[in-house]
């Protein structure tokens, strides 16, 4: 809208303006002392390539070849204005009376070339002389001076606003019908940014006062292939404007690409489009959307929204609500990817998008789908500064439970992400089997987890994750592995291992998750475990350890999982499981051996040996004394 109304506002103040002063003067000569007068006046220069001359026939007029109209001195040396020629129609009857009323204007090829300063001035506003050079008696210049109708075929334009981008196009058509110089202006522009035609038609009121630099009423319908939006309200020339703003669009892949945009949707994503807002924009580049309503294909938005692109960055702010959405899904369903993924990606990640605007967006939502993921009804809260992204969840309902706490991508020195989450009552085999394609483990979830991970791809953050977190399961059971039949001949859950609860801590160091606490308690035992799941590697090297108890006998049948968790072997360690049973024995043999020998000695040697005298020492004493015995004997002793 800014750009729309400086271009219109442009083409008719210079032209109009340049015009009045040619048209008072007839013929070639006095077209050159016209130049010379508004160069006076206006500070720009006006100069003639070809002749000058009236014409009579078909219309009363003139024409002039080779116009161009210099710069502003801030603007550079290029010409603001050119045009290869101008034809001009006149209203006889007001000449006569000293009055100039342009009928008809009509450009071929013309050329604008605008820009903007710090302080928002375009070029094409033409200072005025100051009051004392305007003092003195009336001059021929200063009589009235209106033009009916401009009209400009095949023109070209280049806009460049200080401090953003320049934009240039080809192939510009505008008819402007302007009857009554203190009414109202007739708008009808064509523009081709990427050859496919826009066209905008409209009303300004009281649009001498508009050019003067006032407010004034506006109204402007814009129609593009496959789309079309209007706006009424008020308007000034410095592209500030607040009114109603209406979008809808049937095909908004068609509307983007005759914007220049070459985007194709995602398929649930359009193809139509629409938005109603009250809208505000500042010449400081503040936008404001209120009462506003926002839809693209089933999806739809209500609330409100703030948009200031002054400042370094820009700045979003909104409150949006939604009842329900739909989102599509990047890369199919999460099993299909979990089954056929057996590495983590390498590819750098581009997260350069984090710095494109600072934002502190809320979004509230009855239920929300994307691909296989389901939430809902949800409170979430981004908020973007400096390349760095929060999501906050307050909470999130997924899985059949709520999830809370926050997400963090930071790209400030390196991408990093983090989070602090809790978890109650998410459901295992929906939070498992939508993000991971596995949904064997059936429960309710209750924990907590804490992460960090650093790197420039998916690999590299997957293998520097550190953290940790705990979790409590209530009844549940994994199906695939009996755990039971295995340790109960004629028992069994007919393939599945069913818990009363299920309980763990971990630490997470290197993408290497490490537990040592696991507890499990399933019908008449207890299950404990221990072992590492390598992230990194998508491995599992874990042990349980089901003890079963009945009176003093105690069976113990260790379980090992190991290997690719796409494809684990589930094994019984059955050298675990008789390796006790074994030192029991062993320890048994020994000590009964032992007693033999004890008592062995004890008779040999005629002296009692106590169980807890080492045999060792026994026999090493009844040695020395039967050496100092015969010792003694040989000197002649008792």
């Amino acid at each position: 809208m800014r750009l729309i109304i400086r271009v219109i506002s442009a083409v008719l103040v210079a032209v109009a303006l340049l015009l009045g002063v040619v048209l008072l003067l007839p013929g070639e000569k006095v077209a050159n002392l016209a130049a010379d007068q508004l160069e006076r006046q206006t500070g720009r220069k006006l100069t003639f390539a070809g002749p000058v001359r009236f014409t009579f026939w078909p219309i009363l007029g003139m024409k002039a070849d080779g116009v161009t109209l210099s710069n502003a001195e801030w603007a550079g040396a290029e010409p603001m204005l050119r045009a290869e020629r101008l034809t001009i129609g006149l209203a006889a009857a007001d000449l006569l009376r000293g009055d100039v009323r342009v009928t008809e204007l009509s450009a071929i090829l013309p050329h604008l070339n605008l820009s903007t300063r710090a302080d928002g001035l375009g070029n094409w506003v033409l200072q005025t002389a100051s009051a004392d050079e305007a003092s003195g008696p009336e001059t021929e210049t200063d009589r009235g001076f209106s033009v009916e109708r401009i009209a400009l075929t095949g023109a070209s334009m280049r806009y460049a606003p200080f401090g953003g981008d320049t934009v240039e196009m080809t192939q510009i058509d505008l008819m402007a019908d302007w009857p009554d110089p203190n009414g109202t202006a007739h708008i009808d522009l064509t523009l081709r940014p990427a050859g496919a035609p826009i066209r905008m038609r409209g009303e300004v009121g009281t649009f001498a006062q508009f050019l003067d630099g006032m407010v004034a009423s506006v109204g402007m319908t814009i129609e593009t292939p496959g789309g079309m939006a209007r706006f009424d309200g008020n308007a000034d020339l410095t592209g500030a404007a607040q009114g109603r703003m209406t979008a809808e669009a049937s095909d908004l892949n068609a509307v983007l690409a005759a914007v220049g945009q070459d985007i194709t949707l995602p398929a649930g994503l359009g193809p139509n489009a629409l938005l109603a807002a009250d809208m505000t924009y500042t010449s400081e580049g503040q936008l404001s959307l209120r009462d506003m309503t926002a839809g693209l294909g089933t999806n739809q938005l209500r609330g409100a929204l703030d948009l200031n692109t002054a400042g370094e960055r820009p700045k979003l702010t909104a409150q949006l609500t939604a009842d329900a959405l739909t989102l599509p899904s990047d890369t199919g369903t999460a099993a299909q990817s979990g089954d056929t993924a057996s590495t983590w990606p390498k590819e750098d990640l581009d997260a350069s998008a984090l710095g494109l605007l600072d934002a502190q967006v809320g979004l509230r939502f009855d239920s929300l789908s994307a691909g296989d993921l389901t939430l809902g009804a949800s409170a979430l809260t981004v908020t973007i500064d400096r390349s760095r992204a929060v999501l906050d969840m307050q909470p999130m309902r997924a899985f059949g439970g709520t999830i809370t706490g926050e997400l963090v991508a930071n790209n400030r020195s390196g991408l990093s992400v983090g989070g602090s989450v809790s978890f109650d009552g998410v459901r295992l085999e929906q939070a498992l089997g939508q993000m991971a394609g596995f949904d064997n483990m059936n429960g309710a979830l209750l924990g907590e987890v804490k992460f960090l991970g650093v790197g420039n791809s998916v690999d590299a953050i997957i293998h520097s994750l550190s953290g940790q977190g705990w979790f409590e399961v209530g009844k549940g059971f994994y199906t695939g592995f009996d755990l039971e039949a295995l340790m109960r001949s004629g028992g069994g859950n007919g393939g599945s291992t069913v818990f009363d609860s299920l309980s763990a801590s971990f630490a997470i160091a290197d993408g290497i998750v490490q537990n040592s606490d696991l507890l499990a308690q399933i019908k008449g035992a207890e299950v404990t475990g221990a072992g590492q799941i390598m992230l990194g590697a998508q491995a599992l090297d874990y042990t349980f350890k089901p003890t079963l108890g009945d009176g003093d006998t105690v069976l113990t049948i260790p379980v090992k999982v190991t290997g690719p968790w796409a494809d684990p072997k589930i094994r019984p360690d059955l050298e675990g499981a008789l390796r006790p049973r074994l030192e029991a024995v062993e320890t048994e043999i020994k000590e009964e051996a032992k007693e033999q020998l004890r008592e062995k000695i004890a008779e040999e040697l005629d002296t009692e040996v106590a169980p807890e005298q080492d045999l060792n020492d026994v026999l090493k004493n009844r040695i020395e004394q039967e050496a100092k015995e015969q010792l003694l004997r040989l000197l002649g002793g008792n």
